[in-house]
């Protein structure tokens, strides 16, 4: 199960949402936010953001865990991947500090 989507099924449920009511809300049909929500099926950002707002919490850290996935996915099975995310922090830093 993804970290986003565990955190968002346990937010929906505290707000009293049932699945159909939260996937109604957001514009996506019941049995892809199903999917979603136990890992079956990413996540988009803009479906982070609106059921943060939805479940009025802060969509900071549940950002956060969505953007930290999808790398994750993408670098999984790759042989280089914590060289290579070591060299991208490096150039993130460098670029925020040049703004």
């Amino acid at each position: 199960m993804s970290t986003v989507g565990l955190k968002l099924r346990e937010l929906r449920e505290k707000a009293g949402f049932s699945l159909r009511k939260a996937a109604v809300a957001i514009d996506v049909d019941v049995a892809i936010l199903s999917k979603m929500e136990r890992g079956e099926r990413r996540f988009s950002k803009e479906s982070v953001l609106k059921l943060a707002e939805l479940y009025k919490t802060n969509s900071d850290k549940l950002v956060i865990d969505f953007l930290s996935e999808k790398v994750l996915y993408e670098l999984e099975e790759e042989e280089f991947a914590l060289e290579a995310l070591k060299v991208a922090e490096k150039q993130l830093k460098y670029k925020k500090k040049g703004k």
